[in-house]
């Protein structure tokens, strides 16, 4: 590449503003990675604790659940289960953090309402419907931050690959590009001056001689 960049200054000026704007680059870069790990760190931190949170409701859904298929049935809660409408509550909406589409699921959230006869059915099952519900809304905001971690750890990865890319390839090479012009305008200036030197004292060497052969010879008496 350096052999077929001429040694000149424009040449010069150009290399170094690309190695200027190769490092500025690079820390544009690296201050993005640190808030792009810093907000998928406090994502997985939100992450953890909902999951504990459905794992808990979960568990005492579940249990209630079982009491009521023991004192209703199966059948009785399976026929509940399928009046129960699917869920169109909520809405998917975007917001960009550094440049990262970032999810955000939109819904409100609502009383119980029932989908079932209180005749045919007891507390149980309420309190079973209740503790899905919540395990619903856990589930919205989960699916919210997992699909946000997906995305800032898809970005992390890109915004190493070019930071790499610059701290091990164009930052070196431009590095080097400007050493290779500098050192060689260096070198040809030293050549021009002892050039202009020894040119000025030939200059001054044929004077000389000139006002040598110029000068009266003395008559001999």
């Amino acid at each position: 590449m350096q052999e077929n960049i001429a040694s000149t200054k424009a040449n010069l000026v150009a290399a170094q503003a690309a190695l200027e704007f190769s490092k500025k680059g690079f820390e544009l870069l690296d201050k993005k990675k640190n808030v792009l790990i810093k907000n998928m760190i406090t994502f997985l931190e939100r992450a953890k604790e909902i999951q504990q949170k459905i794992r808990s409701i979960f568990k005492e859904a579940y249990e209630t659940l079982i009491v009521a298929n023991i004192t209703l049935g199966i059948n009785e809660v399976y026929e509940v289960a399928r009046s129960i409408p699917q869920t169109t509550e909520f809405s998917i909406l975007t917001y960009s953090l550094m440049g990262v589409e970032i999810p955000k699921i939109k819904y409100e959230k609502h009383e119980i309402i029932p989908y079932y006869s209180f005749y045919h059915t007891n507390t149980a099952l309420d309190l079973a419907l209740q503790k899905f519900q919540q395990v619903k809304y856990l589930l919205y905001d989960l699916a919210e931050i997992e699909d946000s971690v997906y995305r800032l750890a898809i970005e992390i990865k890109k915004n190493q690959k070019r930071t790499n890319e610059l701290k091990n390839v164009q930052i070196p090479k431009y590095e080097a590009l400007v050493k290779f012009i500098s050192e060689d305008l260096e070198e040809k200036e030293r050549e021009d001056f002892f050039r202009l030197k020894v040119l000025k004292r030939k200059k001054i060497y044929h004077l000389s001689i000139a006002n040598t052969k110029a000068l009266p010879s003395r008559e001999i008496n």
